[in-house]
């Protein structure tokens, strides 16, 4: 018999046998990474902002705002700044007013 691309054949005692093909990963294991078994723990971030009840977010501190700014001058986000997403939002608007008024560049030179 001809061997079609949905079967397979096995051979089993000389005897042919014919089992479906199923998609995957071709019988073998998923990947198992080894940090899932050690226990790691991460320092929950906590926002700045928050924090810090006397630090306000205004686009004339420019030197706040390179905090949560990357080198190549692109708006960090929550995950990496710790900040909550209400000051997030308030700190997006603040720095966008300090690139309209040239206090913080567009792109890197």
């Amino acid at each position: 018999m001809e061997e079609t691309k949905d079967t397979k054949e096995i051979k089993e005692n000389e005897k042919k046998v014919y089992k479906p093909r199923t998609g995957g990963s071709g019988g073998k294991k998923p990947y198992k990474s080894n940090r899932s078994s050690k226990n790691f723990y991460f320092k929950k971030k906590v926002c700045f902002f928050c924090k810090n009840k006397k630090a306000e977010i205004d686009y004339k501190d420019v030197g706040l705002m390179k905090r949560f700014i990357s080198e190549s001058f692109k708006i960090s986000p929550r995950r990496f700044t710790g900040t909550c997403a209400k000051h997030q939002r308030k700190l997006v608007i603040e720095i966008k007013k300090a690139r309209q008024m040239a206090l913080i560049p567009y792109l890197e030179k």
